[in-house]
This record gives structure tokens, C-alpha cells and sequence, in this order.
């Protein structure tokens, strides 16, 4: 699978995102080809988590949410963090371009927390998806389908539980985005 020529945006909150699970994605996107475009509710250095309290590495920010548009992009990647997620999901922003991209049909690849921004996108009405286990009565509550499996794929809608699932969440990401 080959994502050369496609530009995908990936998300990371300003602190709280898990390292593995953004960095994984990011690096499994360029090694098919694709272009990586990091995004954040500003452009400073971005301050990733490991197992939500120990410090990660800090990851440079390409572009602010407010300088761009799902318009721009070819997929999405949605890395979770308990409390990166919740920042995320805390932006009208973030969650209008996340929405956006469902809008325009374009797939999307969110883990663990992630699905919390898709909650409140407003997206997961009618569609079968996996998080992190404690965002299951969010999403039925939402009106989807939660399910405990490794990846599952939902159309253009690729979700996966925890880092323990990034090998296989990498590879279907790059699957659906092809």
C-alpha cells in the first residue's frame, strides 16, 4: 500500500498525547509515502505522554487548528491520551475539522481516547468502533456500536483500543488511506 501524494493530517493536543500512539501512526503514514502534517490547537512544541503520567518526547507542531481545513488533507489520524484527548475534544475547532472530514467522506483513524472527539463530532451515530474500554458508554451513548477488538474498520472509520493495538492499527490505517 502506497500513500505517496496524499497528505494526511494528524492531531496532537499541546500536552497529554500518548507518544506511541502518535508517533507510530505518523511515522507508519511517511514510510507509505504520505505526508505527515502535525496539528495543534497552536504552534508550539507539542509535550506527548507514556501511560498518561510519565513524560514523552516533545514533537514539533506544523500547523495551528485555526490555519486549516479537512479541505487540505486526504485522512486524519486521531491519537488518544486521556488527557490529550480531552483537550482535543474541549476545542470547537478541532471538533469542527474532525467533523469535516466525515462530512467530505475522508477517512479517519482514531485510538484509545480518540473516539472522545468523535463523540462530540457528532459522528458515531450508526457506526461499530473500539476505544479504549472506558469510552464504551460514551460511544453507545452517542448512538454507536462499541466493540472490544483489536482494529475495527467502519467504512472510511479505522479505531483501535490501546498501544497495545498500533501494529495492526499502522497497517489498516494505511490500508483504509490508500
Amino acid at each position: 500500500m502506497t500513500l505517496t501524494g496524499k497528505t494526511i493530517a494528524i492531531l496532537i493536543a499541546p500536552r497529554g498525547t500518548e507518544e506511541p500512539e502518535f508517533a507510530q501512526p505518523k511515522a507508519a503514514v511517511e514510510q507509505a509515502g504520505g505526508t505527515a502534517v502535525v496539528i495543534s490547537l497552536a504552534t508550539d512544541d507539542a509535550q506527548s505522554v507514556n501511560n498518561d503520567l510519565d513524560p514523552g518526547k516533545t514533537f514539533p507542531v506544523d500547523k495551528a487548528i485555526g490555519d486549516v481545513s479537512a479541505s487540505d488533507f486526504d485522512g486524519l489520524v486521531i491519537p488518544g491520551g486521556s488527557v490529550g484527548a480531552d483537550k482535543l475534544r474541549g476545542s470547537k475547532e478541532v471538533v469542527a475539522f474532525v467533523a469535516d472530514f466525515f462530512a467530505a467522506d475522508k477517512p479517519v483513524a482514531a485510538i484509545c481516547h480518540a473516539p472522545w472527539t468523535l463523540v462530540e463530532a457528532g459522528v458515531v451515530k450508526g457506526r461499530t468502533l473500539t476505544s479504549f474500554p472506558t469510552l464504551q458508554t460514551d460511544i453507545r451513548n452517542a448512538g454507536g456500536t462499541w466493540t472490544d477488538q483489536e482494529v475495527v474498520v467502519d467504512g472510511k472509520l479505522v479505531t483501535s483500543r490501546n498501544p497495545d493495538d498500533l501494529p495492526a492499527f499502522c497497517a489498516k490505517l494505511v490500508e483504509v488511506f490508500a
